[in-house]
């Protein structure tokens, strides 16, 4: 008998097989989420030899949060990270303010604070959740291939070290990024195909340290802060943050790049060089000058599409992956799917992509939408927008940077996806049953 009651093994002798594919972010949460559904046979395969969590910093909106303390793993992560009290939209030429919000209300109104934290701490909260779990079991240095889709699904696993062998399973779900090898079996089986399309641009990831910034007071006033702060320009912006309890300044980028298309590595990332960073920012004022100059020599590095198959102008990536395994918890629960039959797992499939489809389309479209506004050039456009920024100082209208506009957050942060998944489930007739 399951925690919630539910004998997941009452119509069959053996609990239903579920495979995921990749161990990021999005195949971390699901797994965590379908064992907390009471599943008791799930496999994660992953290419890398282990998960050696790197990346910088991420922000924490509450619609993450709200999934993560479900899960029993926020208290890990808020421990380390930042609690932002406001944000400053800025001039990136002049350092002039053009915007300012106070944050403080997102806690009130969502229950969770707005914070940011590192990479490495929310990867890292996920897997120790779904190592305490009997259920999930990894499988590393993994290679899958061969997947099909009928009548079950069924792949090859090619062992870095060993033998390939076939996997038979009730469940498939490829969580392995934008050059998934999942989809594109998926979508050859349907007779489609889905090139990944450059955006363009690429983002230099920095994390500078207390100690590299302690000499200049007007930097070290930024780490102390707690402040999301964004430098914007034509075509590109800088958006900057302290984490690990202020003693890291957390710097990202995004600027207009053609590198990444054809870039061999899995993940679009490469070292940059700094000079060429100096360059791209050139214009910016002295102060931001002094702060990418702190950064060491061949410790630049430069990122692509692979980092944010939605682009970072709503913080919302890790997150959007984040709802997903919360909804696959909800429409996979064995409680639904307890007979096994294809066409009800079929169906509890077809439920979450209801749900997360076009909210996720929505928001990808949305921080395209945000970014080509911050990134305005000169002439009527900007100046229009700097009106409306303009306008805020009086307490008036809306934020154009939508990361902050109230609005905008009541329609990420409000969104309980975990809720609407219980009611979709029981509108299309698909009840748990115990």
């Amino acid at each position: 008998m399951s925690r919630n009651g539910v004998n997941e093994t009452s119509n069959c002798h053996a609990p239903i097989k579920i495979c995921i594919v990749g161990a990021g972010m999005g195949g971390l949460a699901c797994a965590l989420a379908l064992a907390k559904a009471d599943h008791t046979d799930i496999t994660v395969y992953e290419v890398a030899s282990n998960l050696g969590f790197v990346g910088a910093g991420i922000q924490l909106a509450p619609n993450m949060a709200r999934i993560l303390d479900r899960l029993g793993c926020w208290k890990q992560i808020a421990d380390e990270a930042v609690e932002c009290a406001e944000t400053s939209i800025r001039e990136g030429s002049t350092d002039k303010e053009l915007g300012h919000v106070k944050l403080g209300y997102i806690h009130e109104t969502y229950g969770y604070p707005h914070m940011v934290g590192h990479r490495a701490s929310l990867a890292g909260s996920l897997y120790d959740g779904c190592k305490r779990e009997p259920a999930i079991t990894f499988k590393f240095s993994s290679t899958i291939s061969n997947v099909t889709f009928a009548p079950k699904p069924s792949f090859t696993v090619t062992p870095r070290e060993g033998q390939p062998y076939q996997v038979h399973c009730d469940i498939l779900l490829g969580a392995d990024g934008v050059k998934s090898n999942t989809r594109v079996a998926m979508l050859k089986k349907l007779g489609e195909t889905a090139d990944v399309q450059d955006t363009g641009q690429a983002a230099y990831r920095i994390m500078l340290t207390r100690d590299q910034m302690k000499h200049d007071p007007e930097l070290l006033a930024l780490l102390d802060a707690d402040r999301v702060t964004r430098w914007i320009g034509e075509k590109r912006h800088i958006i900057a943050y302290p984490i690990d309890n202020k003693n890291i300044y957390n710097i990202s980028t995004a600027q207009p790049d053609a590198n990444f298309a054809a870039a061999p590595s899995a993940t679009y990332t490469t070292k940059g060089s700094k000079k060429e960073m100096m360059a791209v920012y050139g214009d910016y004022c002295p102060m931001i000058h002094r702060m990418l100059d702190l950064v060491p020599e061949g410790e630049v590095s430069l990122v692509g599409d692979a980092c944010h198959p939605t682009l970072p102008h709503l913080a919302q990536g890790a997150a959007q992956a984040i709802e997903d395994a919360a909804v696959l918890g909800v429409t996979l629960a064995p409680g639904r799917i307890a007979d096994r039959k294809p066409e009800t797992i079929n169906k509890a499939l077809k439920i979450y992509e209801k749900i997360r489809k076009e909210r996720a389309e929505a928001l990808v479209e949305l921080a395209a939408e945000n970014g080509r506004n911050m990134h305005l050039g000169e002439g009527k456009a900007k100046e229009e927008r700097d009106k409306v920024f303009a306008a805020l100082k009086t307490g008036k209208g809306p934020v154009p940077d939508k990361w902050a506009d109230a609005d905008v957050q009541k329609r990420i942060y409000g969104f309980d996806c975990v809720k609407e998944a219980e009611k979709a489930c029981q509108e299309e007739g698909l009840p748990a049953r115990a």
